[in-house]
């Protein structure tokens, strides 16, 4: 291939991923004033898997930090399971570069999930559960107030219809939480954020990644399909993924069937004009 066609092509790859960096950090910024996720003072714990996700996390909560009219701190933290393989060299090295404050938490967490499940049983959910506990526990001895975890927006669709198909409700990862003991606030920073962007976004940034599949479990097979059923309607009908997304912010409670959430059995006719109030297909 010719120099200057070489040249261009870096050109306009640099281009592009320089107005991803920025799409990412436009996204971010919004779902953290959306939500105040971010406060004065605050001491972020970012969880870092060493997957795409947490890691254009991190990338982008720093750039973030750099320009905030706040102060912050940010700390990385990392679970690292008990493996014979596991490459426990490469986060430190790399969060040292990087001049990021760090705590490598060492747990043998699969040995628990497997004790628990048989061989070839998904584990996924209580991996989750448990790597989130340990967490949560290194979050309140290192004086963390607020858990920024790696969901995209694919990841909240994803768990929405999980809940909707197998579970029975409306519910999903919401962008803030606040833990079931009171004691932490949980964030979810890339909320807005698509995972094409992520993937596209951890490849130009080339960061080190530590596959998840590492551990020799089970993937998640019903979350497999909810993946695969999102990709499939990205393809056949555009704007559907983001109409979906939308309403997730736009709930109308008189509009639906929870009586806990709407005094059905209390309404009656009292003749006042209400705008927007009538059934719509």
């Amino acid at each position: 291939m010719p120099q200057t066609v070489r040249t261009k092509k870096a050109i306009k790859a640099a281009y592009e991923n320089n107005k991803l960096h920025k799409r990412l950090c436009r996204q971010v910024g919004q779902a953290i004033g959306d939500y105040n996720m971010i406060e004065a003072g605050d001491k972020v714990m970012v969880c870092l898997s060493g997957g795409k996700d947490s890691h254009a996390l991190l990338d982008v909560l720093l750039t973030l930090q750099s320009r905030a009219p706040i102060d912050f701190e940010i700390i990385a933290v990392n679970l690292e399971p008990v493996l014979p393989h596991y490459p426990s060299n490469v986060l430190p090295a790399y969060l040292k570069e990087r001049s990021v404050s760090f705590h490598i938490e060492r747990q043998d967490t699969l040995s628990i999930v497997k004790s628990h499940f048989p061989e070839g049983k998904n584990a996924c959910s209580l991996c989750s559960r448990l790597r989130r506990g340990i967490l949560y526990r290194v979050a309140g001895e290192i004086g963390a107030t607020k858990i920024a975890l790696g969901h995209h927006r694919e990841d909240i669709l994803e768990t929405f219809f999980l809940n909707l198909f197998f579970g029975g409700k409306l519910k999903t990862m919401p962008p803030k939480l606040r833990t079931d003991d009171g004691q932490h606030i949980v964030i979810r920073p890339l909320a807005y954020v698509k995972e094409a962007d992520l993937e596209r976004y951890a490849a130009s940034r080339n960061f080190p990644i530590i596959p998840c599949s590492l551990c020799g479990l089970e993937p998640n097979q019903q979350r497999a399909q909810m993946k695969a059923m999102l990709r499939e309607w990205e393809k056949k009908f555009p704007g559907r993924i983001e109409n979906t997304f939308a309403s997730l912010a736009k709930v109308v409670p008189s509009h639906l069937m929870d009586p806990t959430l709407f005094g059905f059995a209390e309404l009656k006719s009292d003749g006042v004009l209400r705008d927007g109030s009538e059934e719509e297909a």
